[in-house]
């Protein structure tokens, strides 16, 4: 995509469009998770993780357009499924220590969090935003990116980082990719046959390279 060629416009922007791209991959990697063993699919999220935190904090907000917030397009059967999808794949590995929960400094006891559910929660996010900005309507688009930056800032920013260091141990752990990989996989979801995003890949992109 030549962006030289795009509408003078921060949506249109390359560094918008970059975190478009990472975006999609991230949401069609978690739709499609069933498709990797537990050893591939943790080398892949540790990968993307960082692209996607970077490319987003390389970002301004813009100022809103509406009063009103931006469609929200995932629903609940939607999120469960993603969800469902990690924490079958990670099986014992999704459960991690939770060590910025607001509610640790009132609590005795460690506070478990899941990977599959911080995981699930990034997904709703970043489809919303890009299923609003694939409607190609620049004032939505423009307040897609407002919600999407702000939750970024408020919640699923540190919601990838602590499911990154979950993978991280997971990862670097002794034995690890020594699970038998014959996982059940999850079955068919409407999200595949309804995705919002239908983005071409070849051999050459850049970030299918990188993972």
């Amino acid at each position: 995509m030549d962006t030289d060629q795009l509408p003078d416009h921060i949506v249109y922007s390359k560094k918008v469009i970059e975190f478009v791209t990472v975006a999609a991959e991230t949401c069609l990697f978690l739709e499609h998770a069933n498709e990797f063993t537990k050893a591939d699919f943790v080398q892949k999220t540790i990968k993307i993780l960082p692209l996607l935190y970077l490319n987003a904090s390389l970002l301004d907000i813009p100022d809103p357009v509406f009063e009103e917030i931006p469609e929200r397009f995932v629903n609940e059967d939607d999120y469960q499924y993603v969800r469902e999808l990690v924490e079958q794949l990670l099986g014992s590995d999704d459960s991690y220590l939770e060590v910025f929960h607001p509610d640790m400094a009132l609590s005795d006891t460690p506070i478990a969090a899941f990977v599959s559910e911080n995981m699930a929660d990034v997904y709703q996010e970043l489809k919303d935003f890009a299923a609003n900005y694939q409607l190609g309507d620049i004032d939505i688009m423009n307040d897609a990116l407002v919600a999407c930056m702000e939750a970024f800032g408020e919640h699923w920013g540190q919601k990838l980082l602590n499911a990154l260091r979950a993978l991280h141990a997971v990862r670097y752990s002794e034995g690890f990719g020594s699970e038998d990989a014959g996982i059940e996989s999850a079955g068919s979801s409407s999200l595949d046959r309804n995705s919002f995003l239908n983005f071409q890949h070849d051999d050459d992109d850049e970030l299918t390279k990188l993972l």
